[in-house]
């Protein structure tokens, strides 16, 4: 099949897409894995204006034939790209540091190509961590991530088609990788136990949950402008310990160079203890101190200790 037929077999993708609107130039990030190239494709095919961006780790020594491969699929599409030159940090994990890496130097708008399989595996992945309600409702309805209606092997079948290049990064074979471990063993495990393909099950719940996420964020409008500080614990105290540990988790986020981090159930158990008064101060990840003079609160950060 030709590129030009290949484009126009996009017609069934497309309307599940969700690309943005307005007349800006769309930055798309491509790795030059399926997934990100047909995202480029998709988004091409949907007569928006393109920028690509590839982000060169510099992790493998053939990293730079990622590179080409994203500069060559820019020149066949006949638009800009930018190459980033990062070097990964690995204080916190290659995945981390990587993840890191690509925040400081990608525009924040940029779409992804992450599908309705990388939504299901992400839920899994924040299940198993323990995360809360946000958690189990990851990048539904965010403008970066417009292909959660597609599965991963549509994506593969359009962008092989199109005879377009792409490549297969080694490391998604990386069974110590807890994210390749969920792909290759933990999602065709549950499959078997259901007797069914469990990813868009996954996927509805993830939109069910997102949707009432947004219902509390309503209800709890006002709770979103009181600050710490300005917070009275008398009047927390009479809240119920849904919505005060709700609100805790927004005012306590913390953003380091990985992303913006609720603090953990823990954490939040404890902060709650300063409020009704069981005790004065508790300690936070990342040198934070939670403390409480009469009944108002203040969160401080000690300096990082200097060799």
């Amino acid at each position: 099949m030709s590129y030009r037929d290949a484009v126009t077999g996009a017609s069934e993708l497309l309307p599940r897409c969700r690309f943005p609107t307005d007349e800006k130039t769309l930055h798309v990030a491509v790795s030059g894995g399926p997934d990100s190239v047909g995202l480029a494709l998709l988004a091409h095919a949907a007569g928006l204006h393109l920028h690509l961006h590839h982000v060169n780790h510099h992790l493998r020594d053939d990293s730079d034939r990622d590179a080409r491969c994203v500069e060559s699929l820019a020149q066949h599409l006949d638009v800009p790209v930018t190459v980033h030159h990062v070097e990964v940090d690995r204080a916190k994990g290659v995945e981390a540091g990587a993840r890191a890496a690509r925040r400081t130097v990608m525009p924040a708008d940029a779409v992804t190509g992450h599908t309705m399989d990388d939504l299901a595996e992400t839920m899994l992945i924040n299940l198993l961590r323990g995360a809360g309600r946000d958690g189990l409702s990851p990048m539904v309805g965010s403008p970066t991530k417009p292909l959660l209606q597609i599965r991963r092997h549509e994506l593969r079948d359009f962008v092989e088609q199109s005879l377009v290049d792409f490549v297969i990064d080694p490391t998604n074979h990386d069974r110590t990788l807890v994210r390749n471990e969920v792909r290759h063993s933990v999602v065709p495990l549950l499959n078997r136990v259901a007797g069914r393909d469990i990813v868009p099950i996954l996927a509805r719940q993830a939109y069910v949950i997102a949707e009432e996420s947004s219902w509390l964020d309503e209800m709890t409008m006002h709770d979103r402008l009181l600050t710490l500080e300005s917070a009275d614990c008398r009047e927390l105290r009479t809240w119920h310990p849904a919505r005060l540990a709700r609100w805790l988790r927004l005012v306590l986020l913390r953003d380091d160079v990985d992303g913006l981090h609720p603090p953990t159930l823990a954490e939040v158990e404890r902060v709650m203890a300063v409020v009704r008064g069981d005790v004065t101060a508790t300690e936070l990840e990342g040198g934070r101190r939670v403390a409480r003079h009469q009944q108002n609160l203040s969160l401080s950060v000690s300096a990082p200790a200097t060799l």
